[in-house]
């Protein structure tokens, strides 16, 4: 077989490679169903945020209930807190919706034109088409696989944190609760408020209120502590994920030129 002979068998095979990729993106890549497992860590991740983001407000709108002004500097930060878990839920959006559109990005759009190029760099002496085509697979596939790879490292971390936040999550229920049964109380008896005996009961339902003060900044410190987390695994941690395939393909890429001109050297 000739050496242009070879070429043309090679830039068959490309082609059809990049027809493969181009249905592959469009009918498998760029569907939901082909990322199950990354969107089922996703939602995993959805729904403790909305479970710590709700016992947040809850807990926030309960102590508004409760006489004085002593715990309102503590709903105020817990009303502050759950804002930051809505930033975070949409972190987590965010990353489901890039699944699909990185999918169609790779596989229909860079990884075939890549081909083509290669293929089309056969044919070129100079083997500019060739580089191209290089950077485009290779970015390609760093594209396709760093939502992934994000999703299943913030869910190894979340995995480890898994015990505390369910900690926080109970702890924060169990305040709201006890402490919206005593605004309860309070309030019912301040409507009755008419003699020393409902006074009473209204003083002895304020000191069992007060007594749940240190609950309540328990909470906080456990909600500050699960929305620290949150956001490492869900924000940061997919943002490190990036700079480091970021980092690999242009390590990846000045390899490649790198050995180009090694080989051009020897000859």
């Amino acid at each position: 077989m000739t050496e242009m002979n070879k070429k043309i068998v090679a830039a068959v095979i490309l082609v059809v490679i990049a027809l493969i990729s181009l249905v592959f993106g469009l009918k498998v890549a760029s569907a939901a169903e082909f990322h199950q497992g990354t969107i089922a860590e996703l939602d995993e991740s959805k729904k403790t945020v909305t479970d710590l983001m709700a016992s947040s407000t809850a807990a926030s709108a309960v102590i508004t209930l409760l006489p004085g002004d002593a715990l309102t500097p503590i709903a105020e930060k817990m009303a502050d807190v759950s804002g930051y878990f809505i930033v975070v839920l949409c972190a987590i959006y965010l990353e489901k919706f890039l699944l699909t559109i990185t999918g169609f990005l790779a596989f229909v759009i860079l990884v075939p034109i890549g081909c083509i190029c290669f293929a089309v760099g056969l044919f070129r002496p100079e083997g500019s088409f060739r580089v191209v085509a290089r950077k485009l697979v290779v970015l390609g596939i760093a594209i396709a696989l760093v939502i992934p790879a994000s999703a299943w490292v913030s869910g190894m971390i979340q995995k480890t944190y898994d015990a505390s936040i369910e900690q926080t999550i109970e702890a924060a229920k169990d305040s709201t609760s006890e402490v919206e049964k005593g605004a309860e109380a309070v309030n019912g008896a301040a409507e009755q408020a008419e003699n020393s005996w409902w006074s009473n009961l209204i003083n002895s339902a304020e000191e069992k209120l007060s007594g749940t003060t240190a609950k309540f900044e328990d909470a906080l410190n456990r909600l500050m502590e699960a929305l620290a987390v949150m956001i490492v695994t869900n924000c940061i941690i997919p943002i490190v994920v990036l700079l480091f395939f970021v980092w690999l393909v242009k390590t990846v890429l000045n390899l490649d030129v790198n050995l180009n001109l090694a080989a051009l050297r020897r000859k």
